[in-house]
């Protein structure tokens, strides 16, 4: 007798997992499949305050606090050459509550969100792929897997990440042609940090062009990224699993923090081409994090995009199972993941623009600006942000496009990794770096 299945999951990182154990724990039967064995490596180890308030909400505080793993209060965004820049903490953000997150490992990480979905009662089968897709229809959906076995169900989940299987089988998928980036990544022994808790905040590098993070894992350990633009990429003739190196000995900040750090081997390097998957839910299927949407990872909004939207679709699923009809539910998932990952893309594009740098590295803005845009940085997206931060990003555009026209503040300098030597703005290497935010009158308006 074949099994019908409440709802097939596809992938079992912290979007299928997290969509799982809704489901479960709602007494519905749930099928998660991954081409992989879990644990195993990924990138994307910087978590957001909304991604901790989220795993307190699902109970899995006590044991992701178990998990190696260094507190994060913060950020720190600096240029290349390390003369301008500054600091972040989310407790200044406007919208309260998020005030801290944590970095960590995601093989561990991952690993006990799927074994939280199985004890909740979710099945899982892993090591086996997708091969096609039978059909796909509103309450009867079919998923042929490459050990010849058809699994059923009533509703899909697809959680498959950057593979995105159903956006491919449907041609659904679009890139971003502004955002086609590649990113260069390896783990670091013993990378210099800042003293206290703002050893934990995230390090944002900023160059010419592209970017490096580095993201301290635990008291040994620190994920060291570059994330260059594709031709820019090309343009350096470097193979491509020695690029970070290069990048390292061309950002004097970088080298400098790595001087008497470890690093075994070669980087691994992922193509980071931003894109969309639309409609994000049709006709027997949801797709949740990055199989719905990959947004640039500067502001490390992966994991909590994953989990949010998959906690969405999961309770989505639950109403249709009760009676509610499909196309209401997917136009409100639509509008839930749209509201969400539009304003981290946002962020992104404002990112790139050098006017934003000039603009935020310069200290506190009128009417509480930074304090909404660190809100956008915590997280604070879901269903959409708050109209308190919508207008005073919707403000600080204006201020953008003016200072790209007519600049009120300083145009900062940028360094270039492929002429070792600042662009942009005049000289200032006697100024010492400005903090973004974190003044007395944040934190008490």
């Amino acid at each position: 007798m074949t099994e019908t299945y409440d709802a097939l999951i596809l992938g079992a990182g912290p979007a299928g997992a997290t969509a799982a154990l809704t489901l479960a724990r709602k007494g519905l039967r749930a099928l998660v499949i991954d081409r992989a064995k879990f644990p195993h490596f990924h990138i994307g180890e910087s978590l957001l305050p909304r991604n901790f308030r989220l795993l307190h909400d699902l109970g899995l505080a006590e044991r992701a606090a178990k998990l190696p793993q260094t507190a994060k209060f913060g950020a720190e965004f600096i240029t290349g050459h390390g003369r301008d820049g500054g600091t972040i903490r989310f407790a200044d953000g406007l919208i309260p509550g998020s005030d801290r997150a944590m970095n960590l490992e995601r093989g561990p990480f991952d690993a006990m969100l799927l074994d939280a979905a199985r004890e909740a009662g979710a099945e899982v089968i892993e090591g086996c792929a997708v091969r096609g897709f039978p059909r796909l229809a509103d309450g009867d959906v079919a998923v042929e897997l490459s050990d010849g076995r058809t699994v059923e169900g009533r509703w899909l989940i697809d959680a498959s990440g950057q593979s995105t299987l159903v956006g491919k089988h449907l041609g659904l998928r679009r890139l971003l042609p502004h955002l086609k980036k590649v990113a260069y990544f390896g783990h670091f022994k013993g990378v210099e940090r800042s003293p206290g808790v703002e050893g934990g905040f995230i390090r944002i590098v900023m160059c010419e062009e592209g970017w490096f993070w580095l993201i301290p894992l635990d008291e040994e350990r620190t994920s060291i990224g570059l994330v260059l633009d594709d031709y820019r990429a090309r343009q350096a003739e470097v193979p491509a699993d020695r690029m970070l190196a290069w990048g390292i000995e061309r950002a004097p900040l970088v080298a400098r923090w790595t001087a008497n750090a470890e690093f075994s081997g070669n980087n691994g390097v992922i193509a980071d081409f931003s894109y969309r998957c639309t409609p994000y839910a049709g006709p027997g299927y949801f797709l949740v994090g990055d199989a719905a949407t990959f947004v640039d990872p500067i502001f490390s909004t992966g994991v909590c995009l994953a989990m949010m939207s998959a906690v969405r679709a999961a309770e989505e699923i639950v109403g249709l199972l009760g009676g509610a009809e499909a196309k209401p539910a997917r136009r409100r998932y639509i509008r839930y993941l749209e509201g969400s990952s539009t304003a981290f893309f946002r962020m992104v594009d404002l990112f790139y623009d050098p006017a934003f740098r000039d603009l935020f590295m310069s200290g506190e803005g009128p009417l509480q600006i930074h304090r909404a845009i660190i809100s956008l940085f915590a997280g604070e997206v879901f269903p959409r942000p708050a109209f308190s931060v919508r207008w005073r990003l919707r403000l600080f555009d204006l201020f953008c496009f003016a200072q790209r026209r007519y600049p009120f503040q300083p145009r900062r300098e940028r360094w270039s990794l492929f002429s070792r030597g600042v662009v942009g703005a005049a000289d200032r290497s006697s100024e010492p770096a400005r903090p973004l935010s974190g003044s007395e009158s944040v934190r008490n308006p």
